[in-house]
């Protein structure tokens, strides 16, 4: 035992020298004086880990860990090697431009030794907490301040920002929401862009998700407390399974952003002004899928080579649409499809007694449907002859309305001056932005099937159905009341951000670009009228407790706090309350 907590103290005090060495490395600039320490220092540290891991590998009993020191191991050392093959290869090079060349591959192995330690802290606290809910609200809150120290450091800005801008940028990115009261692409170097795509990774699939991969990856089991967190995160059904589910929806996700970016790269024209065009590809791929709306250039996807760039365009609709279906819809569907090709060579029937694709997926797929289309004709309709003219061919407005019929849905890329819109359009807009995504998705807004429950509910009341039927099967009463319930907390919370806006921004403010404004950031859409960049400090206090509301869902939060086992073994008198 006390050789253990020898270990782990060891442990953390590695844990603290990597940290403080990669915030010094890549946040400040080092002066030529400092530059032979840190060569020997970072060395050290690599040889150091190498030396602690394999020695853990032989201590440790349990298979997990020892595949984890396995695998530090394995990584560290590779890179030391790869660093020393560099060193032996320039050996005619001063030790200080050796050490430029074997800098990078060094901190990789730190990097990625200090996710696995972080990924196993997080681990640790959701293991031993009781409540998954306020772990999971927990998680963003945390996630959301490191990111906002992070972007202040020195060399991940142009300049100096303040701690209420770096705090506001940070929760847009962890909540995949999109505003931002920056100019990312002047405000932002490359490590300023490269730590808000992280946190639009992390914020798009949740630290529980890729906790829960690296528990399968190590593990390849979890605790029945660590499936119950997951559960409640990814909405699955069998806790069985629910590990397995967190490590598909990580590679899924990883795939998809690759296909993604792949797409995106080859979509770029040699007339764009783009610099680094495998990073910009990157980027938007993640900020897509993840539907952040985050973009690296200086006017958003409204630059001339991109507005009337089509292809590209399409692109990013898919994968904003992939994201923003949910991995459970993604993951139902692979299923009706792997089924139905086997029947076809089989010629056997698979699926006769279950039901492959649940009522939960038909929802979600025909309000999307209906949705996509009935905005893509009214924006058409509405449009044709506004912001629509500018494009010459019918594909080009074809295009251009099925771009912003698809962003509202929580993705918040626009190509575009909203503030060029007619009213009618962006009350619209504000109602796709309200709805947006589907449960368990990377995007926002009361969701899909939400909308349609509330939608059915109303056309079963004045029927005088005293229950939801639909494709054979009848809704329980509890997704109909929790469908209310985060209908009601909605525009309860936008109405309260709408109110703190009119009184902490100057008299005269425009009504319509207030409402927007809130609507898009509790729905984590991004779109904005020309109005992030003028707010005072307060508000934008509340519109970060707005968003940060809207990605966690306050009725989980309420859920999490207020929720006791109570077992009622009596009832009371019913009666009747007179409404309308």
């Amino acid at each position: 035992m006390q050789k253990d907590s020898i270990l782990k103290f060891i442990y953390r005090f590695f844990d603290l020298i990597v940290l403080t060495y990669l915030v010094f490395d890549f946040g400040y600039s080092v002066h030529d004086v400092y530059k032979t320490p840190k060569f020997v220092g970072l060395v050290s540290i690599s040889v150091a880990l190498l030396v602690f891991n394999i020695y853990k590998f032989y201590y440790y009993t349990t298979s997990g860990r020892k595949k984890i020191a396995l695998f530090n191991t394995a990584i560290i050392g590779l890179l030391l090697f790869i660093s020393l093959i560099t060193s032996i290869v320039n050996i005619d090079l001063h030790y200080l431009e050796v050490f430029q060349k074997i800098r990078t591959i060094l901190e990789v192995g730190l990097i990625i030794y200090f996710i696995i330690r972080l990924m196993i802290f997080v681990r640790y606290i959701y293991e031993i907490y009781y409540n998954p809910a306020i772990v999971f609200v927990g998680s963003f809150f945390v996630i959301i301040l490191i990111g906002a120290f992070l972007l202040m450091l020195p060399k991940a800005t142009n300049g100096t920002i303040t701690f209420t801008d770096a705090l506001f940028t940070s929760t847009s990115a962890v909540c995949v929401t999109g505003l931002s009261v920056l100019n990312v692409s002047s405000t932002f170097t490359l490590l300023g862009q490269t730590i808000l795509l992280c946190l639009i990774q992390i914020g798009g699939l949740g630290i529980l998700t890729f906790t829960s991969f690296f528990s399968f990856f190590f593990r390849g089991s979890s605790s029945f407390r660590e499936g119950l967190n997951v559960k409640d995160f990814t909405s699955h059904d069998n806790l069985k399974d629910v590990l397995k589910v967190a490590l598909n929806i990580v590679i899924f996700t990883l795939s998809v952003e690759i296909i993604g970016a792949i797409f995106i790269y080859s979509s770029i024209s040699d007339k764009a002004e783009i610099t680094n065009k495998l990073f910009f590809s990157i980027f938007h791929s993640i900020s897509a899928f993840c539907n952040a709306g985050f973009s690296t250039l200086n006017n958003g996807m409204s630059e001339s080579y991109l507005s009337l760039d089509y292809y590209f365009q399409w692109v990013l609709m898919g994968l904003i649409v992939f994201g923003g279906l949910g991995y459970s819809i993604i993951f139902n569907f692979y299923s009706y499809l792997k089924n139905y090709i086997l029947e076809l060579f089989q010629k056997k029937i698979i699926h006769k007694k279950n039901r492959i694709v649940t009522l939960n997926t038909k929802i979600v797929l025909y309000t999307t449907t209906i949705l996509l289309i009935g905005g893509f004709v009214f924006l058409y309709l509405l449009e044709q002859n506004n912001i629509l003219l500018e494009h010459d061919t019918v594909f080009g407005k074809i295009t251009s309305t099925a771009f912003h019929a698809v962003t509202p849905r929580t993705a918040g890329f626009n190509t575009i001056d909203y503030t060029d819109m007619r009213v009618p359009s962006l009350l619209f807009i504000i109602f796709l932005m309200w709805v947006g995504a589907s449960p368990a998705s990377t995007g926002g807004g009361i969701k899909t099937s939400t909308f349609a429950l509330a939608t059915l509910n109303i056309f079963a009341i004045a029927t005088g159905k005293s229950r939801i039927q639909l494709f054979g099967r009848r809704i329980s009463s509890e997704s109909t009341s929790r469908a209310f319930a985060i209908l009601c907390i909605s525009l309860i919370v936008i109405g309260f951000a709408i109110l703190g806006l009119l009184i902490f921004e100057p008299e005269g403010t425009d009504l319509l670009t207030v409402v927007f404004e809130c609507f898009s950031a509790y729905s984590t859409v991004g779109l904005s009228l020309n109005f992030t960049p003028t707010l005072t400090e307060p508000s934008k206090y509340i519109l970060i407790a707005t968003m940060f509301i809207g990605r966690i869902g306050m009725l989980n939060l309420m859920i999490g706090m207020l929720r006791q086992i109570n077992h009622q073994f009596y009832e009371y008198p019913k009666e009747n309350i007179l409404i309308n």
